[in-house]
């Protein structure tokens, strides 16, 4: 099973970014666990500067904008090679 965070505030666009993970995952029919992470000392550990910001078991993948659909299908699927 992915872990996947979502790194922001808590604003709209990290809404949305998680909403958009959580529609590939059921989609795709891979199962996830997707954490909301609004701890900013913690964002910050990422390295994440802009947020929202996509972590997928560890590794920061996104940052600084909602992800498309299609992006988020391939991290589901299990290809982070199309990071951004």
């Amino acid at each position: 099973m992915k872990q996947i965070k979502v790194l922001g505030s808590g604003c709209r666009n990290c809404e949305v970014t998680a909403k958009v993970i959580s529609q590939a995952a059921a989609e795709a029919g891979v199962e996830i666990e997707l954490d909301k992470v609004t701890d900013i000392g913690e964002i910050m550990g990422y390295g994440v500067m802009s947020t929202p910001g996509v972590v997928i078991d560890g590794v920061v993948v996104h940052s600084g904008g909602v992800p498309g659909p299609d992006l988020a299908r391939e991290w589901v699927r299990g290809s982070t090679d199309g990071a951004s």
